[in-house]
């Protein structure tokens, strides 16, 4: 299994990236927000992968964080969505947004993502609702590794710093996301209720930290006279 390749980015295209990798050159598919975020020919790059294996097909997919990796791998087990609809909904989204958009039960904003229709984005949701908090809970400890990616595709590859390419507005990091859902589940809230609560705070706030995510969820989940 190939999970994160380090090298020099060749070209990239429409919907992939050729990187150079010791001389050889990977094809990864990536979503157009990570092939926005990625540096021109020439320049260091490194990506998790995940490895899509048929009789007839390898295809490598690339995501700038294990975080991202995750919520792909989630979102093609839901039955009718493949690689190509989770890339687009990660592309429209973010991971961040994907996890808000679950937790609250927002299938509008999963069915603004390009061939994915009413009737999937609804199955989606349903299907991913209950799910949806452990992997935000992972948000923090991948957020962490996804830190070293590009320190790591300097060093392998000797590469100078480059300044990142500007992209969509950030949604609040998984870090903050998972801080504030691990602090409401110590509380005693239910992973769904705290998930939910979060996702809704985040909306709000894009910017917020953790401190003032679990502050705002926590008005969210207190009862109502």
């Amino acid at each position: 299994m190939i999970g994160k390749l380090t090298g020099r980015v060749d070209y990239k295209a429409a919907d992939h990236v050729l990187l150079d990798v010791g001389g050889v050159g990977y094809t990864v598919h990536c979503s157009d927000r990570t092939l926005a975020g990625l540096p021109g020919p020439g320049q260091a790059a490194a990506l998790y992968t995940e490895l899509l294996v048929r009789e007839d097909l390898l295809q490598l997919f690339g995501f700038p964080t294990p975080y991202e990796r995750e919520w792909h791998r989630l979102l093609i087990s839901v039955q009718g969505v493949g690689s190509k609809a989770s890339m687009a909904i990660l592309g429209t989204l973010g991971p961040e947004g994907v996890a808000r958009a679950i937790a609250i039960g927002d299938w509008a904003a999963v069915k603004a993502a390009q061939g994915v229709g009413p009737k999937l984005a609804q199955r989606v949701v349903n299907e991913l609702k209950d799910k949806a908090p452990g992997v935000m809970a992972l948000g923090g400890t991948m957020g962490q590794a996804a830190g070293t990616l590009a320190a790591d595709a300097l060093i392998d590859t000797g590469a100078a710093p480059v300044a990142p390419a500007p992209g969509p507005a950030r949604a609040p990091s998984g870090a903050a996301q998972a801080d504030a859902l691990s602090a409401l589940t110590n509380l005693g809230y239910g992973p769904s209720d705290a998930a939910r609560a979060v996702a809704e705070a985040s909306g709000s706030d894009p910017e917020a930290e953790a401190t003032a995510l679990i502050r705002a969820a926590l008005r969210l989940l207190a009862p109502k006279d």
